[in-house]
């Protein structure tokens, strides 16, 4: 079969898909709205719902949710997949070195920021929601940090998950079936009982935990040299401050009036808003040459300056340089374990202190709204400082950004630690350094470590920091099940410890990185030369 005629094979296929992802998503909407009911039922009770039978829509709803996935799966999902990750594999795209930025790339920016501030507010809002599910449901703190607990174990799955479906479904096919599963976990908002809240929490993690990874790769595709490294760090964390800032606002308008319930159904117009938005995501050119369709590859990249050449397979390379080419020693070992260390300390911070300290400041008896007007205000504080800090890491220093991130979020750490010791004084300093530290620290933790590896183990390096950062929010999670939580003061020493040591070990193996080629920092970037495509 010649060129020409698969290129109009898959343009075939691509149409029927649009027409079966269009479907998908309107039977997963359809499922939404059918648990509506069931809220609109509570209105009487402060939609306290705890109790209520479950009726026939409801069961019926589910159900198109489900069908409704899987019909925009399979419209997402591309054929001849084996033939195509086949050809995926000696395809390099590569960005300008010193070109302008375009609209094109600001658009972009602006899009992925809005669309992992919708991705960050998912889990974000689970801080918000424990209160008034131990209120509701009268369960133990403990018991309900189970919700929590299955999120951040999908956030690991999807991680793991979405890094292989972004190669078979193309990085804006990946961002979209998240939104479709965005829209079905709003149902949580529906549910009279904890256990489908907890199954649903899993589906809404696995959804968001490969986002991040994803948007870091296509925009890492589609941006200059120059301007890749400010502009990963702006983008991340200006989705990360929206995330949150979105999250505890709507908790501080909304939830006194609809309840708890209320953030859980915010997924149906902010995960539609996301699957609207995906038709300004371009599609990675590498994904659409692999699949034939050179000429919208070629559209792709003469919008955004880039180029692409044919690669040298990374194990001929191996068997052509033998073990010169692999990275092993003290350096290698001890540059990973630092930035691993990092991301545990961070998943300890956000995924666990942060989430128990909306329930803490309620014991302490601050009320529901002040508690999240509080964390609002904080995040608005840390707004400013994603700018200095993508400013810095570009202009200044990527090392030591990185590790002025990190000595941010101790600072943070030992207020929360005197905030605990006096009867008076106020939190939001201590919360906005740790935000302020926290928001930093991811927001540039994993550019610098896709930065700081070979291209081979690139993918590989990045992924192990990017799990590192949930499994800390997984085994604080696994604590508050087993009731083995301490104070929060003991908290904050015990993750001071490893956080601290995380710093010096940054300072020690960390890698300048601000300024160079990545070529220059891959020792194995200058063999690979071939012909442009």
């Amino acid at each position: 079969m010649n060129r020409g005629a698969v290129a109009s094979s898959n343009t075939l296929s691509d149409r029927r898909g649009i027409w079966a992802f269009a479907l998908g998503v309107i039977a997963v909407t359809a499922g939404v709205v059918l648990h509506m009911p069931m809220f609109l039922m509570g209105q009487a009770t402060h939609y306290r719902l705890y109790g209520m039978p479950m009726g026939g829509a409801m069961y019926a709803g589910m159900a198109t949710i489900i069908l409704g996935i899987a019909i925009a799966a399979y419209g997402l999902l591309p054929r001849n997949i084996s033939d195509q990750l086949s050809a995926s594999q000696d395809i390099v795209v590569s960005p300008p070195e010193d070109a302008p930025l375009s609209s094109a790339h600001w658009l972009l920016m602006f899009v992925l920021v809005v669309a992992l501030g919708i991705d960050i507010m998912k889990p974000a809002s689970l801080g918000f929601t424990i209160p008034g599910m131990i209120e509701e449901y009268h369960q133990t703190k403990a018991t309900v940090s189970l919700v929590p607990f299955f999120a951040l174990g999908g956030t690991v799955v999807g991680s793991i998950v979405w890094g292989a479906l972004a190669d078979i479904y193309g990085r804006k096919a990946t961002i979209l079936l998240s939104a479709v599963m965005f829209v079905g976990t709003s149902i949580c908002g529906a549910m009279p009982s904890l256990a489908w809240n907890i199954g649903m929490c899993f589906m809404m993690g696995a959804a968001a935990g490969g986002m991040l990874p994803v948007t870091y790769a296509l925009l890492a595709e589609m941006m200059p040299s120059r301007h890749r490294g400010w502009a990963l760090v702006l983008v991340g964390g200006l989705g990360a401050v929206a995330g949150y800032f979105a999250a505890s606002g709507f908790s501080a308008l909304l939830q006194p009036v609809f309840s708890w319930r209320i953030l859980w159904l915010l997924n149906l117009p902010t995960g539609l808003s996301l699957v609207l938005l995906g038709t300004l995501i371009p599609e990675s050119a590498k994904f659409l040459l692999a699949r034939g369709r050179r000429e919208e590859a070629r559209a792709v990249m003469q919008r955004f300056g880039s180029s692409a050449r044919k690669a040298r397979p990374a194990e001929q390379l191996a068997l052509e340089r033998g073990p010169d080419v692999a990275l092993t020693g003290r350096g290698f070992f001890g540059k990973l374990f630092a930035l691993s260390l990092a991301a545990v300390c961070f998943g300890l911070i956000n995924f666990g202190l942060l989430l128990w300290l909306p329930a803490d400041l309620v014991s302490k008896g601050y009320s529901v709204a002040l508690s999240s007007r509080l964390l609002a205000e904080s995040a608005l504080i840390a707004f400013p400082t994603i700018f200095v800090a993508a400013f810095a890491y570009s202009e200044w220093s990527s090392k030591w950004s990185l590790g002025g991130s990190i000595a941010v979020t101790v600072l943070g750490l030992i207020g929360i630690l005197q905030l605990e010791f006096t009867a008076s004084g106020s939190p939001v300093i201590p919360v906005a350094l740790l935000i302020v530290g926290t928001n930093a620290l991811i927001a540039m933790l994993l550019p610098y470590t896709a930065e700081s590896f070979p291209l081979r183990i690139r993918g590989r390096t990045t992924g192990i920091v990017a799990a590192c950062s949930k499994a800390g929010g997984v085994f604080a999670q696994l604590l508050a099940i087993l009731a083995l939580v301490p104070p929060l003061a003991l908290v904050s020493a015990i993750i001071m410890a490893p956080t601290v040591a995380a710093l010096g070990l940054v300072a020690w193996f960390g890698k300048e990185t601000r300024g160079k080629d990545l070529r220059d920092l891959d020792p194995d970037g200058h063999t690979f030369a071939g012909t442009g495509l």
